[in-house]
């Protein structure tokens, strides 16, 4: 099957924009290891040239990075003239890992006062390699989610109604998916939806002195409490976040267990969240003006 051409020309553009200006102070907060001063050469392949390929691969369809690189050695010789060989352009890609960082706050979403919380597993090798997986060792942990054990991390993920990404945060697979919230929304105010495993009276009391209203699902062995109709439909909605992380792992394919390098898997998993907030189209619940005025003058007060 014959693949449509791909266009980098914008996400060039952009990601080149974003680096003149971030690479001046990436430079100034650089900290020397106190070794002597090694010369910088400069590659035939620009970081910001390396920062569009390693974003555009998320969303070219292909599966494996390698096969991606070699259509570009074959194709797009024009687009990306100094294009070394891929052995060598992996051995550049740990670089990418600062600024790629970087460049995901800038597609970061606006506040809207309606924000979902949700956790999904990175699972950085099957389950019968965990013992001799190398990679990782000391650094992924084993943990367990509703599909069974795995061995690797989590990505902890707040976005809006609109779909669009609000913050991000990565633990090891064995941490509770309570312990990151506070550090997530401390920019965030109005109402935040999450599921059952999210119920915490200390969490809930954190927040709430911060502006942040925790509304999530009842246990079963839990008394019954009133909700507004608005929040109830919202909460039944927190469906939008997994349809998010669904995307995440099926077509920007964050999750892979073909890993050598710990700053390789930061990086393809940075670059994937970059490539899901440049979609045109995202998954969102269209709420009608009537019903965003009834969210707002529910909403609680900012508190900084």
């Amino acid at each position: 099957m014959e693949r449509i051409p791909m266009d980098f020309t914008e996400l060039f553009c952009d990601v080149d924009d974003f680096f003149r200006e971030f690479e001046p102070l990436w430079c100034q907060r650089q900290i020397s290891d106190g070794r002597r001063r090694r010369r910088r050469r400069k590659s035939r392949l620009s970081v910001s040239e390396r920062m569009t390929i390693v974003i555009a691969f998320h969303s070219s369809g292909y599966r494996s990075f390698k096969h991606f690189y070699s259509m570009l050695l074959i194709r797009h010789r024009a687009d990306f003239p100094g294009l070394v060989s891929y052995a060598r352009f992996v051995r550049l890609m740990p670089v990418l890992a600062v600024p790629l960082c970087a460049y995901l706050q800038t597609g970061y979403g606006q506040h809207t006062g309606i924000a979902f919380v949700d956790s999904t597993a990175l699972a950085v090798c099957g389950n019968k390699r965990i013992r001799r997986n190398r990679v990782f060792r000391g650094i992924a942990k084993l943990g367990k989610t509703t599909m069974g054990w795995f061995f690797g991390f989590k990505l902890h993920l707040i976005i809006n109604e609109c779909g669009e990404l609000l913050a991000v945060q990565l633990t090891p697979g064995n941490t509770d998916d309570r312990r990151p919230v506070p550090h997530l929304t401390r920019k965030m105010f109005g109402k935040l939806f999450g599921d059952k495993g999210y119920i915490s009276a200390d969490l809930f009391h954190t927040l709430w002195e911060r502006g942040v209203h925790l509304i999530t699902s009842l246990r079963r062995n839990m008394k019954n409490a009133l909700m507004p109709l608005m929040d109830k439909i919202l909460l039944r909605k927190r469906s939008l976040i997994e349809t998010v992380n669904d995307q995440l792992k099926n077509i920007a394919q964050v999750e892979h267990t073909r890993h050598r390098s710990v700053l390789n898997f930061m990086v393809n998993l940075v670059a994937g969240l970059i490539s899901y907030t440049r979609q045109p189209k995202k998954p969102t619940l269209r709420l009608h003006e009537r019903d965003r005025q009834a969210l707002n003058s529910h909403a609680l007060p900012f508190v900084a």
